[in-house]
């Protein structure tokens, strides 16, 4: 009942800056505010890893291989999540994918995006 599609995602070059984008639609019955929005990245060969995400209270987390350098956001009205990505080394080329963990668990479904290929180049 949640759709997620991210996008932003291309080939860059070492140092170089992309903002990747999920937009959520679908809602039904749980409500935007009641999922924690956050980014995973999976790269060849690698298991799926947290990258960036909102805690239930509004804070964030970041996983230590991008602190600063990586910042999440979002816009509740637009219903939008986004990932600044800053200083872009090869070892964050991946597919990267958003992730709707719902608060309500009992009645609400988890929501994977269909990922956004960032390739980064020496």
């Amino acid at each position: 009942q949640v759709r997620l599609v991210e996008s932003g995602g291309h080939s860059v070059q070492a140092g170089g800056s992309l903002r990747l984008t999920c937009a959520a639609s679908g809602y039904t019955h749980c409500n935007y505010d009641n999922y924690d929005m956050s980014w995973y990245r999976q790269a060849p060969g690698a298991g799926r890893e947290f990258v960036a995400g909102f805690n239930t209270d509004g804070s964030t987390g970041y996983a230590s291989s991008v602190k600063g350098r990586f910042t999440i956001s979002q816009d509740n009205a637009k219903h939008t999540v986004y990932l600044q990505m800053n200083s872009l080394t090869p070892e964050d080329t991946a597919m990267y994918y958003c992730k709707a963990d719902p608060i309500e668990h009992w009645r609400c479904s988890l929501a994977w995006g269909q990922g956004t290929q960032v390739t980064v180049s020496s």
